[in-house]
């Protein structure tokens, strides 16, 4: 895990795109001690007032904090304990004087400190190539030093939440190392190499589905486990210390385990319901099945076939055989196109409850048969994670000898439609001899 510092130049970032900047604030597994509510009255403080139009161009005016000066604060690097990783991330248009930042920079090296420029650039600097002179100078100054990297970036909204999935890439617990997996051929790959090695990484990070209401001390802050009415049995999480009506309050959310906030009226709160008998489902839109990407559909599948009654009354004969036919007319239509229809809805399929967040779910057709359509959860915005970088090496180019020996290997693996059913994991197997065993020690 690392910790981060952002920082912002607000002399040089216009106040249209700082306004832009200060809707990244974001929520996460906190770790340490991060409190939500100042991190966000901090954001929601930046002042808007510091754009200078010539700033870019211009040398600073007198009483200006240079990013020099700023960076060498030893202020900046004093927080938390030598054996975290610290990043500053510093997001600009431009930089002056880069002999002095330079020297700032190497002192922050000393301290073990990552930097990250952000250096936003309006859309013609990317279309056109036109890079600011000044700009030129200041990455070929710092380009040598390895605890800094300048980025640049076109100050779009997509650009900018791709870049809060990074940031929230660094903040993630560093106990959750790479996981490495080792695919085994039955058959020489080439030669007499029989397996591949790879690093798995995780496409989507599962959410929340709302925010409970909680009770909660106010001497601390903590949520009581047990939401009750007998006063009784009030206790403090934190000292066991018994409480009176007026130390605990009701108005309160769970954010995660860890942090609990403080509402004027328990409205803010969404307690989970269970599903009642039928869900519905808004389709949005449909999508090229060809395009989708498998990394954002999570969870497990479900079978959809007609039903022969309504969701609200019972259908007659004629209704209902219409209602098949539509739905294999459906079917049908979407599998000759490729198409699966992306749809939404207030229920969580894998937890079986309501809450306040929307899900989206892919309809997928197939051509026939009972399984005609796979209803499967869609990861959202929140819960899709970057991609690691992926950069080909000029050396790995494919060879024809490695090419045509994996086209010799694959052709000696059967190919087969598969049948879950030829599949068989071996759960009962093992649970017959379990009670095989229990049975025999009496």
């Amino acid at each position: 895990m690392a910790l981060l510092c952002f920082l912002l130049d607000l002399r040089n970032i216009p106040p249209p795109l700082l306004h832009r900047l200060k809707q990244l604030k974001i929520g996460y597994r906190p770790g340490e001690k991060f409190n939500l509510r100042d991190f966000h009255h901090a954001v929601n403080n930046i002042p808007l007032y510091g754009f200078l139009p010539d700033q870019h161009v211009g040398s600073p005016s007198s009483g200006d904090v240079s990013l020099a000066n700023l960076f060498s604060n030893r202020a900046i690097y004093s927080w938390a304990t030598d054996d975290i990783s610290k990043k500053v991330i510093a997001i600009c248009m431009s930089a002056q004087n880069p002999e002095a930042l330079r020297r700032s920079l190497m002192d922050a090296a000393e301290q073990c400190v990552a930097v990250d420029f952000i250096m936003l650039e309006p859309e013609a600097a990317f279309m056109y190539g036109d890079i600011p002179a000044n700009a030129n100078s200041f990455v070929n100054r710092i380009c040598d030093l390895e605890n800094c990297v300048v980025r640049r970036y076109n100050p779009e909204p997509q650009v900018l939440r791709g870049l809060v999935k990074r940031w929230l890439e660094d903040l993630k617990d560093d106990k959750e190392e790479i996981l490495q997996a080792v695919f085994l051929f039955r058959y020489p790959i080439i030669d007499s190499v029989k397996h591949i090695c790879c690093n798995l990484y995780a496409s989507a990070n599962h959410i929340t589905d709302g925010f409970p209401s909680c009770q909660a001390c106010k001497c601390h802050g903590c949520p009581i486990d047990h939401v009750t009415t007998n006063k009784v049995k009030w206790m403090c999480p934190i000292t066991s210390r018994q409480l009176a009506s007026s130390d605990v309050t009701d108005t309160a959310v769970r954010i995660g385990e860890q942090t609990v906030l403080f509402l004027p009226t328990s409205e803010g709160g969404s307690n989970l319901q269970r599903v009642s008998t039928s869900i519905s489902f808004d389709v949005i839109e449909r999508t090229q099945l060809a395009s989708m990407n498998e990394g954002v559909i999570m969870g497990r599948s479900f079978v959809v076939i007609p039903s022969s009654n309504d969701v609200e009354v019972a259908l007659t004969d004629e209704c209902s055989d219409q209602n098949t036919q539509i739905f294999y007319g459906l079917c049908e239509t979407l599998f000759k196109l490729d198409q699966g229809l992306v749809c939404s809805s207030s229920c969580n399929i894998e937890t079986m409850k309501i809450g306040t967040l929307q899900c989206y779910y892919l309809l997928i057709p197939s051509e026939k048969g009972p399984m005609l359509l796979r209803v499967q959860r869609l990861a959202g915005s929140e819960e899709i994670l970057p991609l690691p970088d992926m950069n080909r090496d000029c050396k790995s180019k494919v060879t024809m000898k490695i090419r045509n020996s994996v086209e010799t290997s694959l052709s000696k693996i059967a190919l087969k439609d598969y049948n879950p059913v030829q599949h068989e994991r071996g759960f009962h197997s093992k649970l017959n001899r379990l009670v095989k065993d229990s049975l025999q020690f009496g």
